[in-house]
C-alpha cells in the first residue's frame, strides 16, 4: 500500500498551488467536508456498539474495542502515512487513500464476523488519517494572514463530520439496518475522491528525502522541539477526555433510565455541534496571537464539563448541556495545539502533524480502552472521574511545561537537516 501511495506524480500538467495566492473560500469548504466524511469513518461504529455486540453475538466490553481497534489504525497510519505527505504530491496521494478507504469500508459492510469487521475498521482507521494530511495541506495554501482562519475551518469540519458520523450512524441503522451505514461511507468516499481529484490544484512535496530519512525526521522533530513535545501531551489527554464520554455514551443510553434506541443515541452527537463554533473561534484567536490564553480556557472548560456530565446518569438535560461544553472545550484545544505545532516549520507540517497526532489518537486509544472497561464494571460515575483525570492532567502538563518555555520567543525554527 505504500508502494502504491508513493508514486510519482501524474504526468499530466496540472496546476500548481502557489504559496502565496491563498486559498479560495470554496476549496477551503470542500477540504472541511472531505475532512469530515473522512473522520466520520472512525466513528460510524461508535453508536451502534450495543447493536453490534447483539449482531455478533460478543459482550459489550468486547464490542468497545471496536473503537480501540480503528483507533490504533488509525494511530499507526498517522505515523507511516502522514509523513508521505511532505514526500509526495498531495492530490493523487489524498485521493489513493480515499479509494483504499472506501475498499475497507465495503469489507466492513459485508464482514460475517466481529473478527472481518474488526479487521476491516482498523484499515478504514488506517486509510482516514487521509484527512491529517488535509489540515496541514490547507495551511500550506493558505496566506499567512489568514492561516488560522482557515485551518479553524477545515477543522470545524472534521468536527462535525465526528459528531453527525453518529447520528446518520444512527438514523440509517435504525431504518435500513447497521451494515448500509458502511455501504454509504464507502459511496461518500468514492465521490468526494472524483471530485477532489478534478479540482484540487497539483502541490508539490516540500522534502526530497528518502522515505526511512522522512520517519527518521519525524522523531527528529519531536526530540528538538520542546513545544511539540508540549502539545503531543496535552493532546493526548485533550483525545482521551473526548473518547471517554463517547466510547461509553451509547451503553449509558440504551440501558437504564433511557433504554433509547439507535437513531435517539445517534442524535446525542448534534449535542457536541457547539464545538464547530469553538473551532473557528480558536483560529481566528491564535490569528490574533491569542493562542496560549484559548489554551488555558479550553482545558478549563473540558475539567467543568464532567461535573455536568456525571449529573447525566439520570439527566438527559445535563447530559446534552455537558456533551456541549465538553466539545467546545475539547476543539478549541486542537486548534490551539495545532496552530502551535504548524508553527514551528512550515517545510515539515505534514510530518509536525503526524507527531503530534499520533500522541492525539494514542491518549484516544487508551482512553477509550479504559472508559469500555469501567463502564462495564462500575458504571457512568467512575467514567466521569476517568474524564476528569484525563482533563486534570492535561491542566497539569500545560501549567509545568509553559512555565518552563512559555517565556520563550514563540518563532520558526530554521529547516532540519535533511530537508
Amino acid at each position: 500500500m505504500l508502494k502504491l501511495m508513493a508514486q510519482s506524480t501524474p504526468r499530466r500538467a496540472d496546476r500548481t498551488a502557489s504559496q502565496d495566492a491563498g486559498i479560495s473560500r470554496g476549496l477551503v469548504l470542500l477540504l472541511a467536508a472531505t475532512c469530515g466524511a473522512a473522520v466520520a469513518n472512525l466513528y460510524y461504529a461508535q453508536p451502534l456498539l450495543h447493536t453490534l455486540a447483539g449482531a455478533f453475538g460478543v459482550s459489550s466490553a468486547t464490542a468497545g474495542l471496536l473503537v480501540t481497534m480503528t483507533q490504533v489504525g488509525y494511530g499507526i497510519g498517522l505515523a507511516l502515512l502522514v509523513p508521505l505527505g511532505d514526500l509526495h504530491e498531495r492530490r493523487r496521494l489524498i485521493t489513493t487513500m480515499m479509494g483504499l478507504s472506501a475498499v475497507a469500508l465495503v469489507l466492513a459492510a459485508a464482514a460475517p464476523s466481529f473478527a472481518v469487521f474488526g479487521s476491516a475498521l482498523a484499515v478504514v482507521g488506517l486509510t482516514s488519517v487521509v484527512g491529517m494530511i488535509i489540515v496541514p495541506m490547507s495551511s500550506s495554501l493558505a496566506a499567512p494572514s489568514e492561516r488560522g482562519s482557515v485551518v479553524g475551518t477545515v477543522m470545524s469540519g472534521l468536527l462535525v463530520g465526528i459528531l453527525l458520523a453518529r447520528t446518520v450512524s444512527g438514523v440509517i441503522s435504525a431504518a435500513f439496518g447497521w451494515r448500509a451505514v458502511f455501504w454509504l461511507g464507502a459511496l461518500t468516499m468514492l465521490t468526494l475522491a472524483a471530485t477532489l481529484r478534478r479540482v484540487l490544484p497539483r502541490i508539490p512535496p516540500t522534502s526530497e528525502l528518502a522515505y526511512k530519512d522522512l520517519l527518521g525526521s519525524v522523531l527528529v522533530l519531536v526530540r528538538e522541539e520542546p513545544i511539540l513535545r508540549q502539545r503531543m501531551m496535552i493532546g493526548a489527554m485533550c483525545f482521551g477526555c473526548f473518547n471517554v464520554l463517547w466510547t461509553s455514551l451509547a451503553f449509558l443510553l440504551s440501558g437504564s433510565p433511557y433504554h433509547y434506541g439507535n437513531a435517539v443515541i445517534g442524535l446525542f452527537g448534534l449535542a457536541g455541534l457547539a464545538g464547530a463554533v469553538a473551532a473557528t473561534v480558536a483560529g481566528r484567536l491564535t490569528d490574533r496571537g491569542r493562542g496560549r490564553h484559548t489554551t488555558t480556557a479550553a482545558i478549563l472548560i473540558m475539567l467543568a464539563s464532567w461535573a455536568i456530565l456525571a449529573a447525566g446518569k439520570t439527566s438527559v438535560i445535563a447530559l446534552i448541556i455537558g456533551i456541549a461544553v465538553l466539545d467546545l472545550g475539547v476543539q478549541a484545544l486542537h486548534i490551539s495545539n495545532q496552530n502551535a505545532v504548524f508553527a514551528l516549520d512550515p517545510e515539515a507540517r505534514s510530518r509536525l502533524s503526524a507527531a503530534y497526532m499520533v500522541a492525539y489518537f494514542a491518549g484516544g486509544a487508551v482512553f477509550s480502552a479504559l472508559s469500555s472497561a469501567v463502564f462495564a464494571s462500575d458504571g457512568w460515575g467512575v467514567v466521569c472521574i476517568l474524564g476528569a483525570i484525563a482533563a486534570a492532567l492535561a491542566l497539569t502538563l500545560w501549567v509545568i511545561t509553559e512555565t518552563r518555555i512559555g517565556a520563550r520567543e514563540r518563532r520558526p525554527v530554521s529547516t532540519h537537516a535533511g530537508d
